[in-house]
C-alpha cells in the first residue's frame, strides 16, 4: 500500500528509522532500507572519537555513507545537525550532494539558503525541528520540506521544550500544513502506527523500538536491559534546552537528584556529559555511570528482535 511518503522517498512501508546517534552505522541503516523503510545515517554514526574538526567530521560522514551504499542499494538519509554556527552544517550539505544522497534529516533551525541549496539538486527533505509548533511547520513548508516530523513528549532522549504528547502534536501539526506529517515519540507497536495514522499522520519516526534489535550496536546488555523495562522505569529531569528521559543508572538517578534539588540546567547538563556519556552507557555498555535514552514506547518491547521483524510487525498494515 502506497501513500505520500513512500512515494516522495520510493521506500516500501511509511517507516522512517530515528537517526539515534551513535547508535547507527551502515550495517544497521542498510537493514532497516532494507525492510522497507528509510534508514538514517546518525550525526556520530560509527564513531568512538568525538572531533570538533567539521572537515574531519564530514569525511567521516562521507566513509559511512559509502558503506551504506555497498551494503544496500534501497533509498536512505543522512542526519544534517543545524545550529547557530553552520559551518560543519555546510560541509555536510556539499558532500551528501557530491555523494547523491536522496534524502536529508534537518534537525534543528529553518536556514534557507540550505533549503534551497538541497531542493536545487533534488533532494528530499524532513524537517524535524526539537519542539514543533505550527509556525516552524508552516515555515518550513514555505522553504521546501517534503514532510514534517511532529514530535510529542513521549520520543527519548533530548525531548520537546513544551510539554504536548505525540497524540496531542500530531493532529495539530496536520490541520496546519499541506505536506505530509510523520509521527514520532511513544510509537512502540502496531497500536501506536494505528494511532497515529489515525490522527491524520501518514508516517511514523521510530528509534527506540530499533534500539534491541540484532542489527544495532547497542551493548547487548543495554537491548536486553530495554526488554526488561517499561515506561513507568523512566527517570525525567531537566538539562538544556529542556528535559532528558533515561532509564534508571547511578548518573540518572545523580542528575534527577540535581534537578529535584534545584539545580540550574546549565550545571545538570554538565554533569551529564553529553553525547560521550550517552556512548558510554548504550554503545559501551555501562549503565551506571553513562545513561540509556529510550522514549515511553519501550513497554510493548518483548524481546531483542530483527530489524525486519520489528519493521514487519509495525508495518503489517502496509503490506504490498
Amino acid at each position: 500500500m502506497k501513500n505520500r511518503v513512500t512515494e516522495i522517498f520510493n521506500i516500501e512501508k511509511p517507516f522512517i528509522q530515528g537517526p539515534l546517534n551513535s547508535l547507527t552505522n551502515p550495517e544497521f541503516i542498510a537493514s532497516v532500507s532494507e525492510a522497507g523503510g528509510l534508514g538514517i545515517l546518525g550525526p556520530n554514526a560509527g564513531e568512538a572519537r568525538i572531533t570538533r574538526s567539521p572537515i574531519e567530521t564530514t569525511e567521516r560522514m562521507r566513509k559511512e555513507i559509502k558503506k551504506i551504499k555497498q551494503l544496500t542499494n534501497k533509498p536512505f538519509a543522512s542526519t544534517i545537525m543545524v545550529s547557530e554556527d553552520l559551518t560543519y552544517t555546510y560541509y555536510i550539505v556539499d558532500m551528501l550532494i557530491e555523494e547523491n544522497v536522496p534524502v536529508v534529516l534537518i534537525n534543528g533551525l529553518l536556514d534557507e539558503e540550505i533549503f534551497k541549496k538541497l531542493k536545487q539538486n533534488d533532494m528530499k527533505i524532513i524537517f524535524r525541528p526539537l519542539t514543533p509548533t505550527t509556525a516552524n511547520a508552516k515555515a518550513s513548508e514555505a522553504m521546501g520540506a517534503d514532510v514534517f516530523v511532529a514530535t510529542g513528549f513521549d520520543e527519548g532522549g533530548t525531548v520537546p521544550e513544551r510539554v504536548i504528547g505525540t497524540f496531542s502534536i500530531v493532529p495539530m501539526i496536520v490541520d496546519a500544513v499541506s505536506i505530509p506529517v510523520i509521527a514520532a515519540g511513544g510509537i512502540g507497536d502496531v497500536r501506536g502506527v494505528r494511532a497515529s495514522f489515525s490522527l491524520g499522520a501518514e508516517g511514523v519516526y521510530v528509534g527506540s523500538v530499533l534500539i534491541p534489535t540484532f542489527e544495532n550496536p547497542a551493548a547487548e546488555n543495554v537491548k536486553q536491559y530495554i526488554v526488561n523495562s517499561k515506561a513507568e522505569d523512566l527517570i525525567l529531569f531537566r538539562t538544556l534546552p529542556a528535559y532528558y528521559r533515561s532509564l534508571p543508572g547511578k548518573l540518572a538517578r545523580e542528575l534527577e537528584a540535581m534537578d529535584k534539588n534545584g539545580e540550574t540546567n546549565e550545571n545538570i547538563a554538565k554533569h551529564m556529559g553529553a553525547g560521550k556519556n550517552m556512548r558510554l552507557g548504550m554503545v559501551e555498555g555501562d549503565t551506571e555511570n553513562g545513561y540509556v535514552s529510550v522514549g515511553t514506547g519501550i513497554s510493548p518491547i518483548q524481546s531483542i528482535r530483527s530489524v525486519k521483524a520489528v519493521i514487519d510487525d509495525l508495518m503489517q498494515d502496509f503490506k504490498n
